[in-house]
């Protein structure tokens, strides 16, 4: 399994990371997801079935076959987040981040109120027990010491409101990468789904040069699984990549194909 520190090198290398996205609550989903080479899985408790109670069995499926278990959290709140990272979520994907007051709070949830190496200031205000994460406190130290640099954030530019703040949102320190919603983008405009529109093009170039600026690694969902797609991304320059989605995968192999 990668971790979220080689996932991190991988970006900041300029190679992209792929993973892939899971709205099924079935271990056996992520067990044959992970088989099949992407560096992370994204457990997507905004828009799936899931619960707390599910995580830490589908982390173990996630790990076993090597994948690394990211969370996108239905909500940016103290809960979520903390209930996705103490289960073992090795990645966060913030939905709908539109300023950088928005992120910086998120990220008090992410990391916990102590000094790394004792030199850098108080980073967060996670509370602080035992859980899977650390093994039940087995490993209580030693998650507390590396979890910071094992913990990838990525925040979900959504709204044009979020366009209009890029830069701030940017500044906020520990920020990985930022992947654009742009169902959600187009839909904030006025034009949902309509991706050819000059204006939603206009946007997303305008996305791209900031975080070019800034050295943030882009990232996008293909949503149909097309390879011809995931490769056009990588030619623009996305870096982190969803490939699809579990419910996508199946719909499309399942179809009864024409007999006639």
């Amino acid at each position: 399994m990668l971790s979220a520190q080689k996932i991190r090198e991988k970006l900041n290398s300029g190679k992209p990371s792929i993973g892939t996205w899971m709205q099924l609550v079935s271990p056996d989903a992520a067990e044959i997801l992970a088989e099949c080479g992407y560096d992370w899985v994204a457990i997507d408790m905004e828009h799936g079935g899931f619960s707390r109670l599910n995580l830490a069995d589908l982390f173990r499926a996630l790990e076993l076959r090597g994948a690394a278990p990211f969370v996108r959290v239905a909500e940016n709140s103290m809960i979520n987040i903390r209930s996705a990272l103490d289960a073992g979520a090795r990645g966060i994907i913030l939905p709908m981040i539109e300023s950088a007051t928005q992120l910086e709070d998120a990220l008090k949830h992410i990391y916990y109120p102590l000094r790394e190496g004792g030199e850098t200031p108080r980073r967060g205000a996670r509370g602080v027990g035992f859980c899977r994460a650390n093994s039940f406190g087995r490993q209580f130290g030693e998650y507390l010491e590396c979890t910071s640099r094992e913990t990838m954030v990525v925040a979900q530019i959504e709204h044009i409101c979020a366009v209009g703040a890029l830069n701030e949102i940017l500044e906020v320190p520990g920020l990985d990468a930022i992947m654009v919603g742009p169902y959600d983008l187009s839909a904030s405009m006025g034009i949902p789904g309509d991706f050819k529109n000059p204006e939603f093009e206009k946007v997303m170039a305008e996305i791209t040069k900031t975080a070019g600026k800034y050295n943030i690694p882009m990232g996008a969902h293909v949503v149909e699984p097309d390879p011809v797609q995931l490769k056009a991304r990588i030619d623009q320059g996305y870096l982190f990549l969803a490939y699809g989605i579990d419910t996508v995968f199946l719909q499309r192999m399942a179809a009864l194909p024409s007999l006639s």
